[in-house]
Formats: structure tokens, sequence, C-alpha cells
């Protein structure tokens, strides 16, 4: 497969590793120092796109990929209010675009999990519940994606929730999400059950970025030929959409 890494920092470079590995070609990668080889002409050589940047830039990068004709895989987060824009655009070319607010099987089997913690915790509202997670100090946005994810899954199941928030709160309405931004941390997620009694903690934690760049490659694989809209859970058969 000829994959195309809109972004080359420590993560593309990560994707490339795991890539050559696995016998794909890198036919183009673009970091802010080549621009000028962002083209649609470029980006055509490729099978698929993995879009790791900025939150800035994610928008227009993804959609200058599928105004070429190619399918796109995106990690990138703090984009997400343009989402659905991007959706549109892929199914009216048909095209595959696969957006994972974190590509690590062992996170995407933590969401599922958490969903179901989640559903099973509701009948006990004695339990406060809250997310926590930590990243390096490079990482620009907040809430982290992964985070964000979490808690829309405790949002789902707990109908005395109505928002998420990314500082402590003492509202029983308002799900705390807690940043910490420690270095050289890769990423630890945590959820809180907390209760006069007992805690309960589920935790998933980083120990590199390997998991990261081999989910976004396995997503790659998937989305290559296929047109429509994609998350992990299509790529590992988890639970539904």
């Amino acid at each position: 497969m000829k994959l195309a890494l809109i972004g080359y920092g420590k993560m593309g470079k990560a994707i490339e590793e795991i890539a050559l590995e696995k016998g794909h070609d890198i036919v183009l990668k673009i970091s802010s120092n080549n621009l000028h080889d962002f083209t649609e002409e470029n980006i055509r050589k490729a099978d698929v796109c993995i879009e790791f940047t900025t939150p800035h830039t994610a928008f227009s990068n993804i959609q200058t990929c599928l105004h070429a004709g190619v399918p796109v895989v995106c990690g990138s987060t703090g984009w997400l209010e343009k989402k659905k824009a991007i959706e549109q655009i892929a199914l009216e070319k048909d095209l595959g675009f696969l957006y994972a607010s974190n590509f690590s099987v062992g996170v995407n089997l933590f969401f599922y999990i958490n969903e179901q913690v989640a559903a099973l915790m509701s009948k006990y509202p004695q339990y406060q519940v809250s997310v926590e997670e930590i990243h390096h100090t490079a990482k620009k946005d907040a809430p982290s994606g992964t985070a964000v994810t979490i808690a829309e899954g405790i949002l789902m199941h707990r109908s005395d929730k109505t928002n998420w928030i990314n500082e402590a709160t003492t509202s029983v309405n308002e799900l705390a999400i807690i940043s910490k931004r420690i270095d050289p941390a890769p990423g630890t997620h945590t959820v809180f059950y907390q209760s006069a009694i007992d805690d309960i903690v589920l935790n998933h934690t980083a120990h590199n970025r390997k998991g990261f760049a081999s989910g976004a490659v396995l997503a790659a694989e998937f989305l290559k030929g296929k047109s429509g809209i994609f998350g992990m859970r299509e790529v590992l058969g988890i639970g539904e959409k």
C-alpha cells in the first residue's frame, strides 16, 4: 500500500517506521518544512493519507486530500466542530474517511470497557465520576481527544450529567475532566468512581507511541478501497459504532 503522511513529527515518524516494517511504501511526507510539496498531484500518488497535524491545520489538510480523491485516516484532535463538513465531502466524493481520537488498540478496548462500566454504574448514583488525563507538555489541546471520547462514553449512560467541563467542579450535573501536562508522559487516562465508602478506578497508560502508530497503520489498511465514514470500532470489530 502507498501512504502519504500529512504531518511528519514524532507521530508521523513512528507511523513511518511501522508502515515500512509491514512492507508499505511512503510516497509523500509533509511537514512545515516542505508545504510546497502538498499538492493534489503528489497526494494522488497515495492509496491512503494519514493526517496527524494540529487543531489549526487539520481541517484544511483533510479537505485537500479528499479533493485530490484520496481517502483519509485522521488522528488530529481539537478541530471536531468541523468534522460533519469533512464527512459530507467524503460522502459526496464516495471516499473513505476514518477519524479516531486515539488509534491504540488498547485505548479503543478501554473506550468500550468504559461505556460498559458507565452503564453499570448509572444504577449507583452514590458514586461520583470524574476523568483525568496526563500528557506531555508539547500537547497543544486540552482536554485530550481521548479524554473527550471517554467523557462522551460516560455521558451516554448518566442521566444526571448534562455535559463535561475541563476543570474540577462541584456541580452534580457536570462531568469533570482534569488535564495535566507532565513530561515525558505519552498518555495516561483514568476514570474515577468515588463514594464515601470506596473508589473504583479504570486506568489506561501508554508506554510509548508505538501503539498509536500501529493502530493508525491498521486503520489505513482497513480504509483502502472503502467509501464511507468509519472509526476504530469498525477496524477492530468492537461492539456497535
